[in-house]
């Protein structure tokens, strides 16, 4: 009884957040645009997106610990790259790193893309769509996303490329950490603890829970090259899965 009792109030308070953010986008998103656009920068908008994070996350009661701070590279471009259980992770993650990277960028997922409204916010904010299922495609974003490395951005990825039904590390794709080597940027890893049981796959039903983030030590992508990717790709997972294995932040 007490369990759907936790299960209503979790669920009024999804209603909750799901219109008070639809509200702030409708309000904020149309001026936000207009302004970056005139400027030609971004900036607007990232102001924005973080006090739209900072409401939805408050509404709905998420709290969040984070540990390994001293990791975050804060004088060159970085590829983060996070595990994905729930669709929580993303502005987690943004919230945890603006400070540093306060124009995080994104390698996701094109189906996204279809969406009006966020497609041009996304555009605007040098968000980067990968369409895995078309090779050409693909190869292009890598290498859209490789030269905004370059050009000294930094971007977060989940190298699984669809949210695990359970905490354990599905296989890793390689467009990421192509992309990382190719843009000369350092590797870090990041993990999250909690947000499967705080919003599980398939369900719009947010619930109130504490996460934890760990943030782990720097790889550096050019002690591998290009030719040893795959030993890169394992190196980053088996630091991950050390991440989670550690458990929850007390």
């Amino acid at each position: 009884m007490f369990g759907l009792l936790l299960t209503v109030v979790a669920a009024l308070r999804s209603v909750v957040v799901y219109v008070v953010v639809s509200l702030y986008i409708a309000v904020t998103a149309p001026p936000g645009i207009l302004i970056a656009l005139l400027i030609r920068r971004p900036n607007p908008l990232y102001w924005l997106a973080r006090q739209g994070v900072r409401l939805g996350l408050a509404t709905v009661g998420i709290r969040y610990r984070v540990t390994g701070e001293q990791h975050i590279q804060r004088s060159r471009p970085t590829v983060y790259c996070v595990n994905h259980t729930s669709n929580l992770e993303p502005p987690v993650v943004y919230m945890v790193l603006a400070a540093v990277h306060p124009r995080l960028r994104i390698l996701y997922k094109a189906e996204i893309h279809r969406v009006p409204l966020l497609s041009t916010v996304f555009d605007i904010a040098g968000f980067v769509p990968i369409q895995r299922r078309s090779r050409e495609q693909s190869r292009f974003a890598i290498e859209t996303a490789a030269q905004a490395l370059r050009d000294g951005n930094s971007f977060l990825i989940f190298p699984e490329g669809t949210r695990s039904r359970t905490d354990e590390l599905l296989a890793f794709k390689k467009g990421g950490f192509v992309m990382a080597l190719k843009g000369k940027a350092a590797i870090v890893p990041l993990t999250i603890l909690g947000t499967r049981e705080a919003m599980r796959k398939g369900s719009p039903i947010i619930h109130s829970v504490s996460l934890s983030v760990r943030i782990g030590a720097p790889i550096e992508p050019s002690e591998y090259g290009l030719e040893n990717r795959a030993t890169l790709v394992a190196a980053t997972r088996t630091a991950m899965q050390g991440l989670l294995a550690a458990g929850p932040i007390k």
